[in-house]
């Protein structure tokens, strides 16, 4: 339903008031035909003791027939392996949460729970928090989960956002009884987790359980094609052994989607199976099930404007999974990921391609982190990474993906296209967290006057120089800052924003205002241009690649 005010109160009135009318009307005509069949009845009920009955022959409740969609036989099967888990955190003095990808906004982590503490959590993950410092909480706070068995001797896999930052983590079995009030669960213990995935190992004491933990099977989450039928299974709103079904609606979906063209990507190792099957609050860590009783994902992320489900649900695939898990069961309880120490954008345009010369897939490095392996071997920025140890590589996921499964220590050989030579360089592997762990994020936005310039009317922006602090808080020489983007414009169309550095248009430097103004004059309606940017507020992220077609 449209709110008032985009028809305007007026019709709107109107529209409510045609509704009432016809309510009452139909209203009306109800309640003539029910008196109407008052009387028939009444006049069939006169006839009642008048009709012989003794042919009648009673109805017959036929045996149960196991339907042919097989959702019942996996819902059985797998069932029992999924838990519930409810936590308590203590009263603390905090900030306000963000949600669990760190976005005001957006996908939002279906958890839940039941008491004021809960519904802030229930805003915080479906609506970004309040904003501001939060108050000092009365008393404990409580939320629900799920989860699933892996291994019989107690380990169960859930989100790392149902069991962050709580004391204390209680997990219920699917045996175990539901209208027990005073007994909260088996204590779990958290073996690691992994915020990158959102994923979390908790374990449960099995001594004294008559029988082993029924235990859940993992399936290839590559196998699963968008059509397929999956059930997801947990405790929304905390009512346990709760089964919905759906489809699996789009794979290797990307949930921090929306943002500037200048972002680069944040949550490179989230790449989602997407489903219609409800998920709702207390489904996060369930399982998405398909039709051979296996998992394929972790119901983990849906987005919804509601705070309800809307139909699209977002789980963690099994590969993923699994290859999370066996790390955090490891000695160190930690998930640890390759990196060669370079940075790109997370979605360029085509004209990007076309410009660079990389349209058929590659990558186009924005920054080398200073003493990292990929500097160390001569990589620069503007070099294309075309392949990795003989392998093609069409985008960034594909980079990400092979990379960060390498153990420090390795080497790859990296395929790289630079200006119009291919060259092969040995590029070692380091810890990616160690590596990242001291990049400086903080921002400094002091600019000089502003040059009125010749882009006004072809771009829709205007510059004015890079000042010195912002040239060394980027690290760039010259360089001109975009002080307005016109709204409607081509820059604004592209995703060009105010603040941005750009340090290249084509291929061709831009130093200074002069520089920059040759370049522009010669730019012709239908050109692709592609501007090269740094983004003083993440210095770290080095070059984005912003591009379109000139109208």
């Amino acid at each position: 339903m449209e709110s008032p005010n985009r028809f305007g109160k007026g019709l709107w009135n109107k529209i409510r008031s045609g509704r009432l009318t016809t309510t009452f009307t139909i209203l009306t005509t109800l309640s003539a035909g029910l008196l109407a069949g008052s009387m028939l009845t009444g006049n069939v009920s006169a006839k009642q003791h008048q009709v012989d009955t003794s042919d009648a022959r009673p109805l017959v409740i036929p045996n149960p027939v196991t339907l042919s969609n097989g959702f019942s036989a996996i819902v059985k099967e797998v069932g029992p392996a999924v838990v519930n888990i409810n936590t308590e955190s203590l009263p603390k003095q905090s900030s306000a949460k963000r949600n669990h990808h760190g976005l005001p906004e957006g996908p939002a982590a279906p958890n839940g729970g039941n008491d004021q503490g809960d519904m802030q959590d229930f805003f915080n993950r479906f609506f970004g928090g309040q904003g501001g410092e939060a108050a000092p909480e009365a008393g404990p706070r409580h939320a629900l989960g799920s989860g699933f068995i892996v291994d019989s001797r107690g380990y169960i896999i859930t989100n790392n956002h149902v069991v962050d930052d709580a004391d204390h983590i209680y997990v219920k079995l699917s045996t175990d009884p539901d209208d027990d009030a005073g007994n909260p669960g088996r204590p779990a213990t958290v073996v690691g987790v992994d915020k990158e995935t959102d994923i979390a190992v908790i374990k449960i004491d099995t001594t004294g359980l008559k029988a082993p933990l029924p235990t859940i099977k993992l399936g290839n989450s590559e196998g699963a094609q968008v059509g397929d039928w999956v059930l997801a299974i947990g405790s929304p709103f905390g009512l346990s052994e709760t089964v919905s079904a759906g489809i699996v609606s789009a794979k290797n979906r990307s949930i921090d989607e929306g943002g500037d063209a200048n972002n680069v990507a944040t949550n490179e190792f989230q790449k989602f199976i997407q489903t219609d099957a409800a998920i709702n609050p207390g489904n996060s860590g369930g399982p998405l099930v398909d039709m051979a009783g296996q998992v394929i994902g972790m119901n983990t992320a849906i987005y919804t404007q509601s705070g309800e489900s809307a139909g699209i649900g977002f789980a963690m695939p099994s590969n993923t999974i699994a290859n999370v898990y066996n790390m955090l069961i490891g000695p160190e309880h930690k998930v640890v990921r390759g990196s060669i120490g370079v940075q790109f954008q997370a979605a360029e345009s085509s004209a990007v391609g076309r410009v660079y010369g990389f349209a058929n897939g590659g990558v186009i490095v924005g920054l080398v982190v200073p003493n990292g392996p990929a500097a160390k071997a001569g990589v620069l920025p503007q070099d294309i990474i075309v392949s990795v140890d003989g392998v093609a590589i069409r985008d960034g996921s594909e980079l990400i993906a092979i990379v960060s499964a390498k153990h420090p220590g390795a080497t790859v050989k990296l395929g790289i296209l630079r200006g119009t030579k291919h060259l092969t360089l040995d590029v070692g592997i380091t810890d990616r967290a160690k590596l990242y762990a001291n990049m400086n994020t903080s921002s400094d936005d002091s600019n000089g006057p502003e040059v009125p310039d010749v882009g006004q009317n072809k771009l829709g922006i205007t510059v004015q120089p890079t000042s010195e602090a912002t040239a060394s808080h980027i690290h760039v020489t010259g360089g001109v800052a975009v002080t307005s983007v016109k709204p409607g414009s081509f820059a604004d169309t592209i995703g060009l924003f105010q603040g941005a550095v750009i340090v290249e248009i084509n291929r061709k430097p831009v130093t200074d205002i002069a520089s920059y103004r040759a370049i522009v004059t010669a730019l012709k309606a239908g050109e692709d241009v592609v501007f090269v940017v740094r983004n003083p507020q993440q210095p770290s992220a080095g070059n984005s690649y912003i591009g379109g077609t000139l109208p």
